[in-house]
């Protein structure tokens, strides 16, 4: 497949189609990157909720599946200080959710933790040498990056406003994904806090084009071919698609979140802070209902997700994330492999 209208990420990355299958934390398998890659997209691990040794495992098993590039995804934000106080606040607030469910409220609260990228991930990126790695919130230090590079790693991160892509351009990044609001999933924004910020892809997109000059991939709202062309003839070089890689069977997600992709309506997600302490697209459930999708006594990524634990493991439809983007009902059950190639070739198709 050729004749696409912006060349730059299948050159720059080594892929044959302009597509990236997005990494999602707790969702992406390595069955599903091996797949998305088979079929000519980039596929991308994610590396946020993974151990150290978790890593190298599921990097080993994707080398070994064949050479194709592969993006692996790691989370750059500051570990949060201690705010007991503040967690104490939370956990009340959750109490009458204890008792209803049985949880037993006196027990240690769970430690809910995702690692930003340090040496030790360094040290694994520099022992496989991913063709490319993904930053989500920012970069890490530049020291970091350097090494990235210097492995021979292509650099992506995301970008949610203008700002954060003049940003990320002028800090080394090699191509830059415009993230709209439509995203499930975490938000990737870094240089404010401001969910006003905030801006819907088709907005966002044409202006970080103009903004810089590494290409830049399309994400949020874009799950069939249509979606594909509006971001292409917006000027972006490449799109990258989430939600619509969860109706695969290669996708891990729990039963309460695969009854709710297929069954909850388009307007049914919401920027949520409930679950992790960051804001987040997902489907809306009980707890969001009723203490708010963003409530201000959360505390900060990502500890607000341990004392929900608990409460998940009796009734995980109510309390637990269920990340989904705006397009989720353009999702349809293919596989992996199918659903890479069905896009490609209709936005084909379509691009005359």
């Amino acid at each position: 497949m050729s004749t696409w209208p912006d060349a730059r990420i299948l050159n720059l990355l080594g892929i044959d189609l302009p597509i990236i299958q997005a990494p999602m934390a707790g969702a992406t398998t390595t069955a599903m990157v091996i797949a998305a890659s088979q079929a000519g997209a980039l596929g991308s691990m994610p590396a946020a909720a993974l151990s150290i040794e978790q890593l190298r495992d599921a990097l080993t098993l994707i080398r070994q599946a064949g050479t194709r590039p592969l993006n692996v995804n790691f989370f750059c934000h500051q570990a949060p200080e201690a705010n007991p106080e503040q967690d104490r606040r939370w956990k009340a607030l959750l109490e009458p959710y204890y008792r209803e469910l049985g949880a037993d409220f006196a027990a240690p609260t769970p430690v809910s933790n995702r690692a930003p990228f340090n040496q030790a991930a360094c040290e694994v990126i520099e022992t496989f040498r991913p063709e490319v790695v993904s930053f989500h919130f920012g970069l890490p230090e530049k020291a970091l990056v350097d090494r990235v590079k210097a492995s021979g790693a292509k650099v992506l991160s995301s970008a949610t406003t203008v700002e954060e892509a003049v940003w990320l351009e002028q800090h080394g990044c090699d191509a830059i994904i415009a993230m709209g609001i439509e995203a499930g999933g975490h938000r990737g924004m870094f240089l404010s806090d401001d969910l006003n910020s905030q801006i819907g892809l088709m907005a966002l997109l044409p202006q970080v084009v103009d903004a810089v000059s590494v290409p830049v991939i399309a994400a949020g709202g874009i799950a069939d071919s249509r979606g594909m062309l509006a971001a292409f003839a917006l000027g972006a070089s490449a799109v990258q698609i989430g939600t619509a890689y969860l109706f695969t069977p290669e996708a891990s997600v729990s039963a309460a979140h695969h009854h709710a992709l297929r069954h909850a309506q388009a307007s049914e997600t919401a920027l949520t802070n409930l679950f992790t302490g960051r804001p987040a697209r997902g489907i809306i459930n009980r707890v969001m209902r009723e203490l708010g999708a963003i409530n201000p006594a959360a505390p900060a990524f990502p500890r607000a997700g341990g004392a929900l634990m608990p409460l998940k493991a009796r009734n995980e439809a109510d309390f637990s994330n269920l990340w989904a983007g705006q397009a989720l009902r353009l999702g349809h059950e293919r596989s992996t492999y199918d659903l890479t190639r069905r896009l490609a070739a209709q936005a084909l198709a379509k691009l005359g």
